[in-house]
């Protein structure tokens, strides 16, 4: 009987080749696998982010939002639109269609909210925060406004938010105004 590759008899020549690969076969995929262990902490911050920053992100999205309706139940539109992108290409989508730009956004709401009365006191709530990479949100809600002149209303929002090098800004807003049934 042969030792080597040519071995007179085939089924001989057969299992050892077999057993050949079987052998590369688990030493290649122990390669494999050490090498995914090795470089899975340098590859983990491109797929997500650990616990804490995403807390950290969270938190400054409603610190934002937090801003954001304390400016408003003061009467103060300019404070209130710091939580957008002062961009050419922030959106605002509602129920009088789409509007375009910073300076869109801003005729929007002075139309709309002319004064503090028509403004009234604003309420967030019901919000969720999913995050749609590491420098995205996606946020949903409620909003309501208790106004004594004009009426109350509310609705729901969706708000599409960027990280930037100074923080957390909304760069698309759909909000609708939708009837909730009373308690």
């Amino acid at each position: 009987m042969a030792l080597g590759w040519t071995s007179s008899k085939p089924i001989m020549r057969g299992e050892r080749r077999t057993m050949a690969q079987t052998r590369i076969n688990a030493l290649t995929i122990a390669r494999i696998a050490l090498l995914a262990v090795c470089f899975m902490p340098c590859a983990w911050p491109l797929f997500a982010k650990p616990a804490d920053a995403r807390e950290a992100d969270r938190s400054a999205i409603n610190a934002v939002l937090k801003a954001q309706q304390a400016a408003w139940n003061r009467g103060d539109v300019e404070a209130f639109l710091t939580g957008y992108w002062h961009s050419r290409e922030l959106t605002f989508s509602g129920s009088n269609g789409v509007a375009r730009g910073w300076d869109g956004v801003v005729a929007r709401y002075k139309k709309n909210y002319p004064d503090r009365d028509s403004m009234g006191e604003l309420d967030f709530s019901e919000m969720e925060i999913r995050f749609l990479g590491p420098d995205a949100a996606l946020v949903l809600g409620k909003w309501h406004l208790k106004r004594e002149t004009a009426g109350e209303i509310g609705g729901v929002f969706t708000l599409v938010w960027q990280k930037f090098p100074d923080g957390w800004k909304i760069i698309h807003d759909h909000t609708s105004t939708v009837s909730f049934p009373n308690p």
